[in-house]
């Protein structure tokens, strides 16, 4: 499944967690692609949604549906 997925992570709050986030989804999933908007705290990726909000819950971070 390639959808693309939007979560809110209200707990990334700069650069550095973006990098952490980024990695997590890149580790854990295959090819995806991601894209991060800081500003609004919005994750965007492709591949399965449960192992990628794992990966990120993983990371140390809150993903949650919008």
């Amino acid at each position: 499944m390639n959808d693309r997925l939007t979560l809110k992570v209200d707990d990334m709050t700069c650069n550095h967690c973006v990098g952490t986030v980024r990695t997590a989804l890149e580790e854990a999933l295959p090819d995806p692609r991601v894209e991060i908007d800081l500003a609004n705290h919005r994750v965007t990726f492709t591949g399965d949604r449960a192992k990628g909000e794992n990966a990120i819950r993983e990371a140390g971070y809150t993903p949650e549906a919008i």
